[in-house]
């Protein structure tokens, strides 16, 4: 298993009942699988997964890291519906991020290593984030509201020069958590 894979289990019913997917790296769509999209539990098995209510990776996106969901509420979802997923990309335990208030890296300037439940607790003036630059090995997600909640989307290695770029449809970002994988 490399570091980029892991499983996941998808079941149409509740507690783990009905069909079953399983899923061990990408998948773009399940109806391409013969499943269709709708998902009432989960199980992780390995790794961290982004689920997307679309498919092709786009639309709302939902964190799973190891362990068991009986029920789409417990994922923190307001339907049952769910069309693609993956596993987040982990490289290794070295976590560092720079938060920029403006597009392109303009404006204030914020270097996080570890868990922030409110910025502007840290010294953030504002709860607009406009860009991200993520090093190290970790992934990100971060949440549109204080304490890791609300909606929420994933960052991983890399230069994300607006907020666009990580599916976000305004800048609003409250609080920030690290991916720990568990294989």
């Amino acid at each position: 298993m490399s570091q980029y894979s892991g499983k996941i289990c998808f079941y149409e019913g509740r507690c783990f009942t009905g069909r079953c997917l399983e899923v061990y790296g990408d998948c773009d769509n399940f109806q391409d699988r013969g499943f269709m999209n709708r998902v009432n539990s989960i199980r992780v098995e390995s790794g961290a997964w982004i689920c997307y209510d679309h498919p092709d990776f786009k639309g709302q996106q939902y964190i799973l890291e190891r362990g068991e969901y009986p029920e789409f509420q417990r994922w923190n979802s307001h339907n049952d519906h769910m069309g693609s997923c993956r596993p987040i990309r982990m490289h290794g335990e070295q976590y560092r991020m720079e938060l920029f208030e403006g597009c392109n890296y303009t404006g204030q300037c914020m270097e996080l290593c570890d868990d922030c439940p409110f910025l502007q607790s840290r010294g953030f003036n504002t709860n607009c984030v406009n860009s991200v630059r993520v090093f190290g090995d970790g992934a990100w997600v971060m949440y549109e509201e204080p304490n890791f909640r609300g909606r929420m989307y994933i960052v991983e290695r890399g230069n994300y020069c607006g907020h666009n770029e990580w599916q976000a449809q305004n800048p609003h970002i409250q609080s920030i958590r690290r991916i720990v994988n568990y294989f």
